[in-house]
């Protein structure tokens, strides 16, 4: 019988399997540019190697590399190092583990075949992509931070800074990474002979746009080896000043994990301090907003009274509502909510 190479158990199940597991587990997450002659049966054979032991999360695959967030069981935690070890490419890469951690990132194993291991909109062939800038340590960091002629951009989408970001940064408001590069061009025109001096979460869009920027003659250009996380780790160990303010935007179900004790953000429903992401409690909108916890109660985890009226109705009406009602979340992209949307009412149409 032919092994499944992907989940097919239903997504509230595996939820709940997970919360009620007691296994130790950590959150780790890692990315390799290299050359994948066949990505469709490298993802089959990463598969087969991982899902015996236990990993969850998400990889993605392209002929360009490897780029994945996961969690592992903690005891397993040395024969998934030996076992990413057998890959060639992927021995001895660097491994970031999570801040924050309660083993709860993940509840099911998907591993997929993309164009690219992150959506950039570049056109490779036109420029080196391995010329990428020097990597700076957290040490290194915060002394180019603190160098007059030093600009710091964050490569992150606009959901994510606004809930934590580095002393001084420039923070785009874009939704895409596919966005950003040309309006950090356009951005720093007349510039090139400054410091640049790039972050995101882990690395991996600086490693694509520390190239692209160097191509398009920025003399000096620096990215955050390992990024945000190990930064804050390396902040931790040696006793650092921690230049990132309030949490790290992380793409699993924690949504942020804590760098700095400030919260920089406010709640998109009341505008009290939060820094709290969280995805609308219908599954028609799903919209990603900030919202507190008094917010939470009075509007049942929705995002506006229309969504949380929605929730009130039956489930076969709901059934009937949904493909023609215009939610937040149908509206608007991630993070982009609208205060004065969160008193419309639900038009029944019954």
């Amino acid at each position: 019988m032919t092994k499944r190479l992907h989940n097919r158990v239903n997504r509230e199940v595996l939820l709940q399997r997970l919360q009620q597991d007691t296994t130790p587990r950590t959150t780790i997450s890692f990315y390799k540019y290299a050359h994948i002659g066949n990505p469709h049966l490298f993802r089959d054979h990463m598969y087969l190697m991982l899902e015996p032991i236990g990993v969850l999360g998400r990889i993605y695959v392209a002929k360009e590399g490897v780029n994945a967030q996961i969690s592992v069981p903690t005891e397993h935690l040395d024969v998934f190092r030996k076992t990413l070890d057998e890959i060639v490419f992927l021995e001895g890469c660097r491994l970031n583990y999570a801040i924050e951690d309660d083993g709860k990132s993940f509840f099911k194993l998907a591993i997929k075949v993309r164009e690219k291991i992150v959506a950039d909109g570049l056109d490779d062939s036109s420029f080196d992509v391995t010329q990428c800038g020097q990597h700076v340590n957290a040490s290194e960091f915060n002394l180019l931070a603190e160098d007059p002629n030093t600009i710091i951009v964050d490569m992150r989408n606009h959901y994510e800074s606004e809930v934590g970001h580095f002393v001084n940064a420039i923070t785009p408001d874009v939704e895409t990474f596919r966005e950003e590069l040309p309006l950090v061009e356009e951005m720093l025109q007349g510039q090139e002979d400054k410091n640049l001096l790039m972050y995101c979460t882990g690395g991996i869009r600086c490693e694509k746009a520390s190239a692209y920027f160097k191509h398009k003659g920025f003399k000096n250009v620096f990215q955050l080896n390992g990024g945000i996380i190990e930064y804050a780790r390396q902040v931790k160990a040696q006793g650092l000043e921690n230049k990132f303010l309030g949490k790290n935007f992380v793409f699993d179900e924690r949504l942020g994990e804590r760098i700095g004790e400030e919260i920089i953000a406010t709640c998109h429903q009341c505008g009290q301090p939060c820094d709290d992401h969280t995805n609308c409690a219908n599954e028609s909108c799903h919209i990603l907003f900030i919202q507190c916890p008094q917010c939470a109660e009075k509007y049942q985890g929705c995002c506006s009274e229309k969504c949380s009226s929605f929730m009130a109705l039956p489930a076969d009406q709901r059934a009937l509502l949904a493909p023609t009602t215009e939610f937040n979340g149908t509206k608007f992209g991630k993070g982009r909510y609208k205060v004065h949307r969160q008193t419309e009412a639900l038009d029944v149409g019954m």
